[in-house]
């Protein structure tokens, strides 16, 4: 597949601390690609090295065929970016802080459209310190368009933001990806990179811990699903239908039973069959797969909120 970036043993150090220990990646045009770690693992700096706004100490770089430490220039005219941080003069309106930064670039697209498309057209001229924080954070997301950019680079775009605003801006990004937009996503949230992105990079302290599809980092790192079942009373002294690679327990009172299992959808369907067989009144089923947080805590002993 074609690469939008290309990142061969980036490492950046100030003084005697390595910020960034030797990453390689490649995010592949039209795809969400995310970095996921907990603060301080190095995404920041990283996302800032690609832009071309933080030199590298090692490494080969390219992004959109361009070295962003060398062709600067280029680069920026061709990508899109959402800081962690955007911060503008209070007095500044809405619509005016679009054509000022669509003044920067030799082509922009149309941005009556894009207030529409973000929800920010009945606030144009509204100034910016009258906005709440989701219009604050939609208009750094049509700052970042305003280029009609091939590439976009979000770094921790809902940070701070309450679950609504955030869940607009989730909807937001599926649009871009929907367009076909390359994103560059960085993020501390778990149900945010499995969400929305098509492949993952798991960093921490400057380095990568496993990248692939949040399904394949899960199936290769845990590979099992467990599946628990509440019974109404206690369930019989009866066998149990656990094939080969699956286990299980009950709890003391016996009204909750725990599987785990690396075929969960075959497993579940044999458990449903002794149930209906052995009359089993049930009140509850659960199936619980890996998430990016169970991967991380596996691969590191730690939270990805630590």
């Amino acid at each position: 597949m074609e690469s939008t970036i290309s990142v061969r043993g980036l490492r950046k150090s100030y003084g005697d601390f390595e910020a960034v220990r030797g990453l390689d990646f490649e995010v592949h045009a039209g795809e969400v690609f995310g970095l996921l770690g907990p603060n301080g693992a190095g995404k920041t700096t990283t996302v800032e090295i690609l832009e071309g706004l933080r030199p590298r100490t090692a490494g080969e770089v390219s992004v959109l065929g361009f070295d962003p430490a060398v062709n600067v220039r280029e680069v920026k005219q061709r990508i899109g970016v959402s800081l962690q941080a955007t911060n503008l003069p209070e007095k500044i309106k809405v619509r005016e802080a679009c054509a000022l930064f669509a003044s920067f670039y030799p082509r922009s697209g149309d941005i009556n459209r894009l207030l529409q498309r973000l929800q920010l057209w009945e606030k144009r001229d509204a100034y910016y310190g009258q906005l709440s924080g989701g219009q604050k954070q939609r208009l750094a997301l049509a700052l970042a368009l305003v280029n009609d950019p091939q590439l976009v680079f979000l770094d921790e775009p809902t940070s701070g933001l309450d679950p609504q605003v955030r869940l607009e801006i989730h909807g937001l990004i599926q649009e871009l990806r929907d367009a076909r937009r390359t994103i560059l996503l960085t993020t501390h949230y778990i149900e945010e990179a499995e969400k929305l992105c098509d492949r993952v990079a798991i960093v921490d302290r400057g380095r990568m811990i496993t990248l692939g599809s949040p399904r394949e980092i899960r199936a290769r790192t845990l590979g099992r699903s467990v599946i628990e079942i509440h019974s109404e009373r206690p369930l019989p002294e009866l066998s149990f239908p656990a094939a080969d690679g699956e286990g299980f327990h009950f709890a003391e009172d016996r009204r909750i039973v725990i599987v785990t299992s690396p075929s969960p959808t075959r497993t579940l369907i044999e458990l449903v069959k002794w149930i209906e067989k052995n009359e089993v009144e049930v009140a509850d089923i659960q199936l619980k797969r890996p998430t990016l947080e169970d991967v991380f805590i596996e691969l590191t002993g730690k939270s990805l909120r630590e």
